[in-house]
Formats: C-alpha cells, structure tokens, sequence
C-alpha cells in the first residue's frame, strides 16, 4: 500500500481547508507540514496556529517536519495542536536525547533528520529511539533545488544501519524517508529495495502520479511541495 501525504507548503492558503480536503478525497492518509523558523533556515512558514486549525477539517496523520532551532521548547504546542509524527534535525538540537524523549513521552511518533552535509554518524546514536529518519537530498528551506546524489549513498548507510540494528534487535522498525528524488519509475523500483520511502517535489505529470500510486511495490511516497489546487484542477 502507498502512502500519500502532500505538503500544505505550496497549496492556496486562501482556501486551505478546501484543498485539505482534495487531498482526503484522492485518498492520501497522511498531511505533511513543514514548520520552518527563519533561523535554522532562512525561510519562515506557519506555526501551531495554521496545524491547530486545519486539523478541525482532516483526520489524515499529520507528518510535522520542524525546521527549528531547539524544536524541544515546542513540542507541547505543537501536539496540542494536532501533530501526529513530528520530526526534528540533528543538528537544531542541543540534546537530541531529551528532545526525541519528549516527543515520545508526548504520546507521538518521534523523527529525526539530517542535512546533506551532515553525516550519518551524526544520527546512529538515536536510531533506537526514533520512528522515522528522514534523509535530506535537499537543503532545507527551499523548495525547487537539485537531488544531490551522494544523498543516496546515505541512504544506503541508513538502511545498512537499520539492518544491523534489527538483526541485533537493539531497535524499533524505524521507517527510511528520502526527502525529493527525481521521477522515474526504474528509480522508484530500485530505491524500494532499500525499503525507503520517498519524499517528492510535486512537479511532474498526472500520468506519473498515477503510475506511482498503482505501483504494487510496498513503500510510502510522501510528495513535499505538491500543489493540491493543482491537482484539483487537473493541472498535476
């Protein structure tokens, strides 16, 4: 089974709650929010008010991404508000330890992710703690940037990772995102062999979309910047 979450990111804030609900109606189960702060990246999204309120017109998980300097001051908010996985970068946390603790102790699933120029070894230590790792083939804070390709031999150690980590049952069945890679159905069937799930610029045909979500392969496809007026008019 595919596993559809949008980004809010690129839809029309001026009928958000319409296009929330195009998303449930073409079947994707979860939302994907990217919270950005302007410090630990240059942009600025939304916050808890924007989740709190959209959450009143949707029962998909929320998958909350927390591009934020010391995400752990927020945690609180952010679950009352409506998250359902909330995910947080390495390298914003002064104790990731304490950090993924309270997400876990507020009843969520915990995630954590890493930049592109961060190594793997920045996140190993946590990976018994966490529900989700997400790999960044793009910097944060920008949407429409090129895949870098080293980020698939990140992958590759994540997953290498996970497999040891299980066989010495030290760890949870975490799942592996990949934050954008380019459309191609040969290279969606090759990354499911490492079990990955993937995160997708939403730039590409209806057909491909189409093609993606009939795919028997069984790995979740979370589409970052899919715009859901788009695809309501049949434009994506």
């Amino acid at each position: 089974m595919n596993i559809l979450s949008p980004s809010i990111l690129s839809a029309d804030f001026a009928r958000l709650g319409e296009d929330i609900k195009i998303i449930d109606e073409a079947g994707a189960e979860y939302i994907h929010v990217d919270v950005m702060d302007g410090l630990f990246v240059p942009s600025i999204s939304f916050g808890m008010p924007v989740i709190k309120s959209i959450r009143k017109v949707t029962g998909k998980v929320f998958d909350v991404h927390l591009m934020i300097n010391e995400p752990i001051r927020y945690i609180d908010e952010f679950v009352k508000a409506g998250a359902d996985i909330i995910t947080v970068h390495v390298e914003a946390c002064s104790d990731v330890v304490a950090t993924i603790e309270k997400i876990k102790a507020s009843g969520v699933k915990a995630g954590i992710t890493l930049n592109p120029d961060t190594p793997v070894s920045a996140i190993s230590p946590y990976l018994d703690m966490v529900d989700m790792v997400l790999v960044m083939s793009v910097n944060p804070g920008y949407g429409g940037q090129k895949f870098i390709v080293t980020s698939i031999d990140k992958l590759k150690e994540v997953k290498k990772l996970k497999v040891n980590l299980t066989k010495n049952r030290t760890t949870n069945n975490f799942d592996i995102f990949l934050s954008k890679i380019p459309l191609v159905l040969n290279e969606e069937h090759e990354f499911s062999k490492f079990g990955c799930n993937l995160r997708l610029d939403r730039q590409d045909s209806m057909q491909d979309f189409e093609a993606l979500t009939l795919s028997e392969e069984r790995f979740s496809i979370i589409f970052n910047a899919f715009n859901p007026t788009a695809y309501r008019e049949g434009i994506n």
